[in-house]
C-alpha cells in the first residue's frame, strides 16, 4: 500500500489539520510524501484559480511542491456539501478524473494521504458519496475524532460506517478541538477501548501541524508501507 485515505468524525473536526500534521510526520521519517483532497467546496477566486484553503495547506505540507490541479482536482466555489455545491456550478463530479489525479500523484511520490470531505458518507454527486473514494481504490483509513462533546457516538457510528463499506481502519487520531472539553482523558479512555483500532496520536490544542506531528505513532504506518506490504 502507498496511499491511506483520511476520514473524519464530522466537518471541522481538524482533519485537514490531522492530514498535514500526518505529512509532517512522515517526510520527517524520509518519507516521500504528498497530500491530496480530490473533492473541496467553498474555494475563492484567485489569480491562479480556484483555491480551497485546505488543500493548500496540504499542498504546502506536501514534498515536491506537487501541482494545485493534482492536489485538488475538484474545486467548489460555494461552502455546502459538494452534491450542492457542484449542482449550482454545473460540475459533474465523478471518480474517474479524481482516480487519475490520484494515480499521477502516486506514480510521483511514495506516500499519498487522501483527505477526504466532511465526514464519511457526504455525497459527492448523485449515487456518489464520498466514501466511494476509499472503497473504490482500496485505501485504508485512518479517522480523525475532534474531542468534543458528542464524540464518542460519532466516532463510533464512522468506525461501524467504515467496516460496513469493507474498509479498513488503521486508526485513529484525536484531535483536541475543544481544550475545556470536560472529561477529555475519560473520553479518550472510552476510544481507545470501544474502537476497533489503535490511537495513532492525540494532537494537542493550538500547535502547528509540524509541531503536532510530535504526537503522532507512525508504527501502523511503517507496516503499512513495508515493501510489497
Amino acid at each position: 500500500m502507498r496511499a491511506l485515505f483520511v476520514a473524519g468524525t464530522d466537518t471541522g473536526i481538524g482533519k485537514t489539520h490531522a492530514a498535514c500534521a500526518l505529512l509532517h510526520a512522515l517526510r520527517a521519517a524520509g518519507r516521500d510524501a504528498v497530500g491530496m483532497k480530490p473533492v473541496a467546496s467553498g474555494c475563492i477566486e484567485t489569480p491562479e484559480g480556484l483555491r480551497n484553503e485546505d488543500a493548500l495547506a496540504l499542498q504546502a505540507a506536501s514534498a515536491g511542491a506537487p501541482p494545485y490541479a493534482l492536489v485538488n482536482p475538484v474545486a467548489l466555489r460555494a461552502p455546502l456539501s459538494p452534491h450542492l455545491a457542484a449542482a449550482r456550478e454545473g460540475v459533474a463530479v465523478a471518480l474517474p478524473p479524481l482516480r487519475a489525479a490520484f494515480g499521477r500523484l502516486q506514480a510521483r511520490h511514495e506516500v499519498v494521504v487522501v483527505e477526504g470531505v466532511g465526514g464519511w458518507m457526504v455525497p459527492l454527486a448523485p449515487g456518489l458519496l464520498a466514501s466511494a473514494m476509499p472503497r473504490e481504490w482500496r485505501l485504508p483509513v485512518v479517522l480523525v475524532v475532534g474531542l468534543r462533546l458528542g464524540c464518542l457516538n460519532h466516532a463510533l457510528l464512522s468506525a461501524r460506517a467504515i467496516a460496513a463499506d469493507g474498509c479498513a481502519l488503521l486508526g485513529w487520531i484525536g484531535n483536541r478541538i475543544d481544550p475545556a472539553m470536560e472529561a477529555a482523558e475519560e473520553n479518550l479512555a472510552t476510544l481507545r477501548a470501544l474502537l476497533p483500532a489503535p490511537c495513532l496520536g492525540v494532537l494537542p490544542h493550538g500547535v502547528a501541524p509540524a509541531q503536532a506531528a510530535a504526537a503522532l505513532d507512525l508504527a501502523p504506518f511503517d507496516r503499512l508501507h513495508a515493501p510489497h506490504a
